[in-house]
C-alpha cells in the first residue's frame, strides 16, 4: 500500500510538472507570437494641423530634434523670391546668410532657370523650428512643412512634444503607415 501512495505521488508531481512545462512553453510561445505580430507604432505630424509653434525644436528629447523640414515639390512654386528661405522684410534676392530665414542655413538653393529656383532641405542642419514652414505657408503655396523622420526618431513611449503641441498635430499611427505630406504625396514620391 506504501507502495501504491509512493507511485500515485510521484504520478501526481510527474504530471503537475508536464502540465507546469506545457503551459510554460505555451506562455513563452504566445509571448513570442504576440511581438511578431503586433504593429509597431510611430509618432507622425499631421502638416495639416501644424501651427508652426516651434516646439518641435525645443521639446523634443534629441539634440537636434528628430522633426526636419520636409519639402514637397509638386506643389513648390519654385520661386525667385521664396518666403521660406528668404526672410520677409528682405526684398532683394541676396542670399546671403544674413537675408537667410532658416537660423541654420539648412535650405540650399539651387538654381534651375530664369526665374525658377530648387529649395533643398539639408536634414543633418535643420533644427525642426518651422520658421521656413511658416514663411512659406504666410508667402507660399506651403510646400514646406515638418515631419518626425522615424530613422531618427527614439519613439518615446509619449512623446515630449506631443505633450505640448497646441494644435494636436502629433499623433501615433501605425509604422507601415506613410507620412502625410501636403499634397498627397508621401515622402519619398515627394522627394523629400
Amino acid at each position: 500500500m506504501d507502495k501504491d501512495k509512493a507511485q500515485s505521488r510521484r504520478n501526481f508531481i510527474d504530471k503537475g510538472m508536464r502540465i507546469t512545462l506545457g503551459l510554460s512553453l505555451a506562455g513563452v510561445g504566445s509571448v513570442a507570437l504576440s511581438r511578431v505580430s503586433a504593429k509597431k507604432w510611430v509618432w507622425q505630424i499631421d502638416p495639416f494641423l501644424c501651427t508652426q509653434c516651434g516646439r518641435c525644436a525645443d521639446y523634443c528629447v534629441l539634440k537636434p530634434s528628430a522633426v526636419k523640414c520636409v519639402h514637397a515639390y509638386d506643389l513648390c512654386g519654385y520661386c525667385d523670391l521664396c518666403g521660406g528661405y528668404l526672410r520677409p522684410e528682405h526684398t532683394e534676392r541676396d542670399t546671403g546668410a544674413e537675408n537667410q530665414l532658416c537660423p541654420t542655413a539648412a535650405i540650399e538653393r539651387r538654381y534651375i532657370e530664369e526665374p525658377y529656383y530648387e529649395y533643398v532641405i539639408n536634414r543633418d542642419l535643420c533644427i525642426g523650428c518651422a520658421k521656413c514652414v511658416a514663411g512659406c505657408t504666410a508667402f507660399g503655396n506651403g510646400s514646406l512643412h515638418l515631419q518626425i523622420q522615424h530613422d531618427l526618431c527614439m519613439n518615446c513611449n509619449e512623446c515630449s512634444i506631443a505633450r505640448v503641441c497646441p494644435s494636436n498635430a502629433i499623433s501615433r499611427v501605425e509604422s507601415d503607415a506613410a507620412y502625410i505630406i501636403k499634397g498627397g504625396f508621401t515622402r519619398e514620391e515627394s522627394g523629400g
